[in-house]
């Protein structure tokens, strides 16, 4: 298997985990392990390297990658959500960094054949684990014509959302939809020329059901209920996102846990007892520069945020928040 794959701000995003010598970093979303790789040059033999990923294909691709580094590494099939269990699992209890790199890889578009992208016709499956109980095919063929309305609108943010849902529906009482390809035409049908944009008219839905089908949105939102918890004082934590839904879920929970006292202002003493548990490292997102968009056109959408995690002067460490 050759796993192709080329990762976004990696220099930017290893340089904001602040890997040194002998510290544990994990990679939560191996993908190509393009990150995992430089984190592993970086950690040198005392360092540990943990890695996750809900695809086995990227899991296996990553020992490949990691095989000439003298660094100690542990992979696991996992999603990224599910962090604490993994550590729990080799007990493990604080982490100097973890990097959440939230898109697809070019091998899940390319070479997975699992009808993530619209430029090819192949089954339309989506999942990013082949153990996630729903397909593509079974959201687009089994979705009421409301349901799947709103889907296309919540997670895609598509303009023409009811067309696309009713020619679907039309179009499924014919024959099932069972390929990327038939999707892509079927949606192109509904939405008239004068109104596309730069973009395929089948971006949207195709993004809005793979979210669906991987509980993405979900899975960021089970991780920053305990991922920061696991940080050491000190420790960082570096995310990319791809789209505006989960960069905004990270920002706002940066936000959150870098905001102290949240008590009326004309409160006379504090009451909440909140305390900062963040320090935010990048005042707005980071993006990728013009010559890497040139290069790698996938890097277009990407936005970068980092974060440290604060210690307390008695030396507890401060929750997260819940």
């Amino acid at each position: 298997m050759v796993f192709d794959h080329v990762s976004v701000m990696p220099e930017v995003a290893v340089g904001y985990l602040n890997c040194q010598p002998g510290k544990v970093i994990v990679d939560a979303t191996l993908g190509g392990a393009g990150h995992a790789r430089r984190i592993g040059a970086r950690l040198g033999a005392d360092g540990l390297l943990i890695g996750l990923d809900q695809d086995p294909a990227a899991v296996a691709n990553a020992r490949k990658v990691l095989a000439p580094f003298a660094v100690r590494h542990h992979l696991v099939n996992a999603n990224f959500a599910d962090l604490a269990a993994v550590l729990a699992g080799i007990d493990l209890r604080g982490v100097d960094g973890i990097l959440l790199d939230l898109g697809l890889s070019l091998y899940q578009l390319e070479q997975s054949g699992r009808g993530f992208s619209f430029q090819k016709d192949e089954p339309l499956d989506m999942r990013m684990d082949p153990h996630t109980p729903t397909t593509a095919a079974e959201l687009v063929n089994e979705l009421g014509e409301k349901e799947l309305c709103s889907l296309l609108r919540r997670l895609g943010e598509e303009p023409h959302a009811r067309a696309i849902a009713r020619r679907i529906v039309a179009r499924r009482r014919q024959a099932p939809l069972r390929t990327s390809g038939e999707l892509a035409r079927t949606v192109a049908g509904a939405v008239a020329v004068r109104s596309r944009g730069r973009i395929h008219p089948a971006t949207r839905v195709f993004m809005a059901l793979r979210i669906a089908v991987n509980g993405e949105l979900d899975a960021l939102e089970r991780f920053f209920r305990q991922g920061i918890d696991l940080l050491n004082p000190g420790g960082r934590i570096c995310t990319i996102a791809f789209h505006s839904l989960e960069d905004r879920i990270v920002k706002q929970r940066f936000n959150a846990l870098a905001r102290g006292c949240t008590c009326p202002p004309d409160l006379p003493r504090c009451a909440c007892g909140h305390r900062p548990v963040l320090r935010i490292l990048t005042t707005r997102a980071v993006k990728p520069t013009a010559a890497e968009i040139q290069a790698n056109p996938m890097a277009r959408s990407a936005r970068l945020r980092a974060a440290e995690k604060l210690g307390r002067p008695d030396g507890c460490v401060a929750g997260s928040l819940r």
